[in-house]
């Protein structure tokens, strides 16, 4: 039993998805965890009490007062309790009062005085999740530290199919082991990251560029930080914000400017990630005033591009690990595995653009990571989050088989 002794501090709140907190509570006993639930009012419309306390063994609260004599439910008690407090689901509505400090019910109060890690895994419709305000709100809470068990793709209450079902328990579960089991296993580590596009000068207005976000790499860098790994990210133009006191951020613009912060950092780092959308080619001779509109048609004479993970692979020292991406639209496997070899990468991660709901933009991401030793792995369409997870364990398997 891989929770033995933990305490788990469960909140249910009002969501569809609260059916699902039966399973998980199950889930979490199973592997010896004590748990405690919380409910918000409007989460009884979903399941009952009665349900949660039969299979966590323990009473269910859901008010500040325990019976008609006056007895409270101390929020602050059951804030310390807790070695890690979850909510899930957790509805666009008390996300709200997470973000704003909201106390009006026991839940949100007990989260204010909560210590311990605190996890969310968010639970609404298609439009709902994508909506400015409850991105906002996410962004939110996450600055304050908590860990973001991001929503799911699949078919929702709706009748529509998209990113926003809960994290399913099974993989809640897993976060939740991962967790205990995790938390400085990269301590001692320096970690390079390029990541996002760059940018290609044409004149001093205009770029050549791609639709890279930087998503993907900044999710490693953030699971490696709270690993405990010191982080260089060499970042390119993203709206991303990163804040973790682990992460240095070097922002870049140009191939050129990518390159050159890299091979500044390379010869002292541990574990090189390659996962910048990089310019293969840059224009020869940019304008140094913006190009007007004149003739119908224009050209641009194109160079190539330095290849980064290419060179720093050519100087790789002895113990250091590269780890490269690639993105692909056809003969995917077979472009993959010639760069594995020709860039001296340890293993690469495929990205697909024929598969739906990965590559740029997305906060999703499916990927197939092929090593060295010829060894294959196929992940399942996962939010960048958890394909994060998955690279970085599959690193540190490498790292140390037998742990």
């Amino acid at each position: 039993m891989q929770l033995q002794g933990k305490r788990v501090l469960l909140a249910v709140t009002g969501s569809i998805a609260a059916y699902k907190a039966a399973h998980l509570t199950r889930l979490l006993v199973k592997e010896g965890a004590e748990v405690q639930i919380i409910m918000s009012t409007s989460a009884l419309d979903f399941i009952t009490p009665l349900t949660l306390s039969t299979l966590s063994k323990r009473p269910v609260y859901h008010q500040f007062h325990k019976n008609e004599t006056g007895e409270w439910n101390n929020h602050v008690e059951l804030g310390l309790w807790a070695d890690i407090f979850l909510i899930a689901p957790l509805s666009a509505s008390t996300l709200s009062k997470l973000a704003q400090g909201n106390s009006d019910n026991l839940l949100t109060a007990t989260y204010l005085s909560a210590r311990c890690p605190v996890m969310l895994a968010p639970a609404m419709d298609l439009d709902m999740y994508q909506h400015p305000s409850v991105r906002s709100n996410l962004a939110v809470v996450k600055e304050y530290g908590n860990i973001i068990l991001d929503a799911e793709s699949g078919e929702l209450a709706s009748g529509l199919s998209g990113q926003g079902r809960m994290m399913e328990p099974e993989h809640i579960l897993k976060k939740i082991i991962h967790h205990f089991n995790k938390s400085k296993d990269f301590e001692g580590k320096k970690i390079m990251i390029t990541a996002g596009p760059t940018q290609e000068a044409i004149d001093p207005v205009r770029f050549i560029g791609n639709h890279s976000s930087g998503k993907m790499g900044v999710a490693l860098a953030e699971n490696l930080a709270s690993r405990g790994a010191k982080i260089d990210l060499i970042l390119g133009p993203s709206h991303i914000e990163v804040n973790h006191p682990n992460i240095k951020i070097s922002p870049v613009t140009s191939t050129q400017d990518m390159y050159k912060a890299a091979q500044a950092v390379h010869p002292h780092m541990d574990i090189c990630i390659f996962a910048a959308a990089v310019a293969d080619y840059t224009p020869a001779d940019p304008a140094k005033e913006k190009i007007k509109k004149n003739e119908e048609s224009m050209s641009i004479v194109l160079k190539k591009n330095v290849d980064i993970a290419a060179s720093l692979g050519r100087v790789k020292k002895e113990g250091q690990f590269h780890i490269g991406f690639a993105l692909e639209t056809n003969q995917e496997e077979e472009n993959a595995q010639a760069k594995l070899k020709k860039k001296n990468f340890d293993f690469i991660v495929l990205n697909s653009m024929n598969d739906s709901g990965a590559g740029f933009k997305h906060d999703t991401n499916k990927v197939t990571i092929f090593h060295q030793s010829g060894q294959k792995q196929v992940t399942d369409l996962l939010p960048k989050s958890a394909i994060a997870d998955l690279i970085i364990d599959s690193l540190k398997k490498q790292l140390d088989p037998e742990n």
